[in-house]
C-alpha cells in the first residue's frame, strides 16, 4: 500500500509542477491527456475561462464501438487522438499546448499526440 501512495503522490507533484508552467487560452487551449490502466481520455481546456472546449475518451459510447479489442492499448489511444483533433477542428481550434498529465511521453500518450498531430492539431 505504501508504494501505491508514493506513486500517486509523485504523479500529483508532477502534475502540479506542469500546471504551474502552462496555461491554455481560448485561442490556444491546453490538450490534457488523462491515462488510467483501463482507459485514456483527452480534453481541450481554456484555463482563462475554466471551460472544457472538447473532449474524447475510450469509454464514450461512440468511440468504444470503433475500438478493436481493448480500450487500454496504443490503437485505442490513436483513435482518441484523431477524435479530439476532429472535435477541436469543429470548434475552430488549430493550435494547442500539450499537457501529458505527469506521465512519460511514451506509449499511449505518444500515440495519442501523434494521431492528433496527423489529424491536424499543431503543438
Amino acid at each position: 500500500m505504501e508504494k501505491a501512495k508514493r506513486k500517486s503522490a509523485s504523479l500529483a507533484r508532477r502534475q502540479r509542477r506542469v500546471r504551474g508552467k502552462i496555461q491554455g487560452t481560448a485561442a490556444r487551449p491546453r490538450l490534457r491527456v488523462t491515462r488510467s490502466n483501463a482507459h485514456i481520455s483527452a480534453q481541450l481546456i481554456d484555463d482563462v475561462s475554466a471551460v472544457t472546449l472538447a473532449s474524447a475518451a475510450t469509454n464514450e459510447s461512440g468511440l468504444a464501438a470503433s475500438l478493436k479489442g481493448s480500450a487500454s492499448n496504443i490503437d485505442a489511444a490513436a483513435v482518441v487522438g484523431e477524435a479530439i483533433a476532429k472535435r477541436g477542428g469543429e470548434a475552430g481550434i488549430v493550435e494547442v499546448i500539450f499537457d501529458r498529465g505527469g506521465h512519460l511521453y511514451h506509449g499511449r500518450v505518444k500515440a495519442l499526440a501523434d494521431a492528433a498531430r496527423n489529424a491536424g492539431l499543431k503543438f
